[in-house]
């Protein structure tokens, strides 16, 4: 029998000591991330790319597992991640600004930009005398009460001159919206045109030539719209898992692109009574009207322009009379995007 002296052997056994935690940690695997996200609203094909990214494997790759509810409007998504009740939402980006004038350490910050263009508008019948923006004077307009558009609609009011103490709201269900118009409870209604275009469709309405729409970003209104956002919190602790879900996200985007039918699938496992075909139409209409603008083909989906953002921050804060004007950066970072060449795309 071979004899080590004593000397080798402590040595050794204070190596293995110190050097088998350290390998442990090495070896272990990174801790799976929580995280509740919150859409803006209620099912539908605009919502498709979270499902396709969560079925092929992206938050699992980045060791996320998200939890994924509806929601009941886009700037209640921003208040929702405030409370803390989620660490992340698909929110209106106008609606951060007005919290971090209030509130800006517990604003959420928008960190990739879906909507290059809000898709907020004013609809009314075609055969109604309602033509202009000021024409709304003395009209009574529905609207849900956490509805983005409802709450921008005083800065299309200022921007065209009009008294919006002179327009009665009448609050409605979401799903109403389309209805009431329709049933002359209400004049006009203000509406998020990716959600109500395609729900005119499925009542049998051709929304083209039946229904008159005033865009806002034709009416002075150069706002950005709907994007992720999450909590700042999770961006002082964990600012991989927000560079992390950036990436799945934008890697949903980027295959709802490429096949639709497979992103409205992935949809409609989790809400089976969805209309397919009317989904992706959805989901083409917004494609093609508000994310893949002329701006985000150059710049990729999910940036801003830097002149126009700061623009839009202007608007707002002339319209709300913020007490504070945030700074840009303050409300968006796209230190979590990925490569710029990641990020554009085009719908075939």
């Amino acid at each position: 029998m071979r004899f080590v002296p004593l000397r080798r052997v402590l040595l050794g056994a204070l190596a293995a000591a110190v050097f088998a935690p350290m390998m442990a940690h090495a070896q272990a695997p990174a801790a799976v991330t929580p995280i509740k996200f919150v859409l803006d609203w209620k099912l539908q094909g605009i919502h498709a790319w979270y499902y396709l990214a969560m079925d092929k494997g992206y938050f699992a790759q980045e060791k996320i597992d998200l939890t994924v509810d509806q929601g009941d409007g886009s700037a209640n998504a921003v208040t929702k991640v405030m409370a803390g009740t989620y660490q992340a939402s698909f929110g209106d980006v106008n609606a951060i600004v007005q919290a971090a004038a209030t509130r800006p350490d517990q604003a959420p910050v928008m960190v990739y930009m879906l909507y290059n263009t809000a898709p907020y508008a004013i609809m009314t019948k075609a055969s109604s005398n309602i033509r202009t923006v000021k024409d709304l004077q003395g009209k009574t307009i529905g609207s849900p009460a956490g509805g983005a558009a409802y709450k921008m609609f005083s800065v299309l009011a200022e921007k065209n001159g009009i008294d919006p103490s002179k327009v009665t709201w009448t609050n409605m269900a979401p799903n109403l919206q389309e209805q009431m118009l329709l049933r002359d409870q209400v004049e006009a209604s203000a509406v998020f045109t990716v959600t109500s275009y395609m729900n005119l469709v499925a009542q049998n309405v051709d929304p083209d030539k039946d229904i008159r729409w005033i865009n806002y970003s034709e009416n002075g209104i150069d706002l950005y719209g709907n994007g992720v956002l999450v909590s700042r919190q999770l961006i002082k602790e964990k600012p991989q898992v927000v560079a992390g879900l950036v990436r799945a996200i934008n890697k949903g985007v980027r295959d709802a692109i490429a096949n639709p039918d497979a992103a409205i699938d992935a949809l409609a496992k989790r809400e089976p009574l969805i209309n397919k075909d009317l989904e992706k139409r959805r989901l083409m209409y917004a494609l093609k009207n508000v994310v893949l603008t002329p701006e985000a083909m150059k710049n990729g989906v999910g940036d801003v322009n830097d002149e126009r953002f700061a623009r839009s921050i202007d608007q707002l804060a002339k319209a709300f009379e913020l007490t504070a004007k945030p700074a840009a950066k303050d409300v968006f970072d796209r230190s979590f995007l990925p490569p710029v060449a990641e990020r554009q795309f085009s719908v075939k």
